[in-house]
């Protein structure tokens, strides 16, 4: 079975460099012929699924609706759930591992709920948002179990290596 990738992160408009970041993340997880499981909708989600469409990887999106249609066009599947901010929980338990590329508030609970799972947890540093603060709060909480702040170039080898 493949290993299974879910990238959590800002939804809507994103700057070109966390655009860059996540296509870029998108297309490593893809080259490592893992699934890129994700949100399914704009902004990071949208980015990171170009990447892997763009590079040959398989894509699953898991809506907040009913309703298909509001996922972006690089999905292979979209799993609509009705759900609202409750399915970041379903993107995080069909994950073998999480990498956070910016966010606000869903990808903070997103990173809880991975933590709370025992699911690794990688920060792309230099996307800013919630990314950005992750490993440094949480270690000042005593949390560092299965958490790494590292560079787009190295996220998915990471997720990788904390997976096993």
């Amino acid at each position: 079975m493949k290993t299974r990738i879910g990238v959590i992160g800002a939804d809507g408009k994103i700057t070109p460099q966390v655009s860059n970041i996540s296509e870029r993340i998108g297309a490593d997880i893809a080259k490592s012929d893992s699934v890129l499981i994700c949100g399914g909708r704009g902004g990071v989600m949208e980015a990171a699924c170009r990447g892997a469409k763009n590079a040959g990887g398989l894509v699953i999106g898991i809506l907040p609706s009913y309703d298909k249609k509001e996922g972006n066009p690089y999905m292979d599947a979209a799993i609509t759930t009705g759900l609202n901010h409750s399915r970041n929980s379903l993107v995080v338990s069909s994950s073998d591992a999480i990498i956070a590329i910016n966010g606000r508030p869903g990808t903070l609970s997103e990173a809880a709920i991975a933590l709370c799972m025992g699911k690794p947890l990688v920060a792309v540093a230099g996307s800013g948002g919630v990314a950005g603060i992750l490993e440094e709060e949480l270690k000042k909480m005593g949390i560092k179990e299965k958490i790494r702040t590292v560079s787009p170039e190295h996220a998915v080898k990471t997720a990788l290596k904390l997976i096993k």
